[in-house]
């Protein structure tokens, strides 16, 4: 998931084609690596942040609601077990143990409503854009959105070649 040299040639224009429309919505890609920054800067995730807000020179992040701990562990962990994964639309229901679904769904039901919003603090460098943590819930599938994993938990590395990736 988080390693874009393992993804398929598929994957990988899906995951330029998305990273490009973000960093054209907030002036460019110098302008959503400087935000991807600021993000990292923050200790121990920025999701943790009091503020519900992170800023870089010429983009800023807002989200409606703090992630806590207990949640923020368990989305590492699913994270973490599917980094290394080829697939960006992996299904994080998929245990072998009913205490780890009942778990990961109890913090799919926090954290669906929590969204994200990331503007430009110039409003000719762009509209911005919107985006939550899952990008599908149901009963029995719920996948993660891979403008949030690329923004919160992989790499700058892996943002720079993803909007570097020419097919």
């Amino acid at each position: 998931m988080c390693n874009f040299n393992k993804q398929t040639e598929e994957n990988k224009a899906l995951i330029h084609i998305l990273m490009a429309k973000c960093a054209n919505a907030v002036g460019g890609a110098n302008f959503l690596l400087g935000l991807l920054e600021a993000m990292k800067e923050k200790k121990p995730n920025a999701l943790m942040f009091k503020g519900c807000n992170i800023s870089s020179k010429e983009v800023s992040i807002k989200w409606n609601k703090i992630v806590f701990k207990d949640k923020l562990d368990i989305l590492e962990e699913v994270i973490r077990s599917h980094k290394s994964s080829e697939d960006i639309g992996f299904n994080i229901l998929e245990n072998d143990s009913e205490k780890k679904k009942k778990k990961i769904l109890n913090m799919v039901k926090t954290l669906a409503p929590v969204e994200f919003t990331v503007t430009p603090k110039e409003s000719e460098n762009g509209a911005g854009f919107n985006f939550r943590i899952f990008e599908k819930i149901d009963d029995t599938c719920v996948t993660i959105n891979p403008i949030f994993a690329a923004m919160f938990f992989c790499s700058a590395e892996y943002m720079k070649k993803s909007l570097k990736y020419e097919s």
